[in-house]
């Protein structure tokens, strides 16, 4: 006669394999997770210089398309509302998001300047700061009407700090 052993084993993983497993990816996450959190602010670096480059761009557009200098607002280089045409209130230079002055972790803060007091717009600047400084940036962002994008690490830039390097 053939004899069959049984046994009282139970396919599966233990409680203590399971918890190993656990701890396991929990350290996975806690080394993932700040160099995530790194990376997600040097993105949104990346977008606001690439926003700062668009104002500039668009402004020589604006003030070539119109021919009274310079925007006065980011709104005036904006989309127009409800499907009007292009004006100089609202040029449809830019999007809406940038626009409105916060995009991508940034808030984007414009100054037009009349330096003659003609009533146009003969210069601006833009100041690009993060909203969240640690969090969602580190780094703080300028740019004026020579085009030249410039940055700061302790706080709002301006026309001494250091240019951006380019590619």
């Amino acid at each position: 006669m053939l004899r069959v052993h049984r046994t009282n084993r139970r396919a599966g993983f233990s409680l203590i394999e399971l918890l190993i497993v656990v701890a396991i990816i929990l350290v996975i996450a806690a080394i993932a997770i700040p160099s995530f959190l790194k990376s997600k602010a040097r993105a949104n670096e990346a977008s606001a210089v690439a926003a700062l480059r668009v104002i500039a761009t668009t402004q020589v557009s604006y003030q070539s398309t119109y021919g009274q200098g310079f925007a006065p607002s980011l709104d005036a280089l904006g989309p127009p509302s409800g499907g009007a045409e292009p004006s100089t209130s609202a040029a449809d230079l830019i999007d809406s998001v940038l626009a409105s002055g916060i995009k991508s972790g940034y808030s984007f803060v414009y100054n037009a300047i009349d330096t003659d007091s003609d009533g146009s717009v003969d210069a601006y600047t833009v100041n690009a700061n993060p909203v969240a400084p640690g969090q969602t940036g580190d780094r703080y962002f300028y740019v004026d009407q020579t085009n030249v994008v410039r940055f700061n690490l302790t706080g709002p830039a301006g026309t001494t700090d250091d240019p951006v390097p380019t590619r």
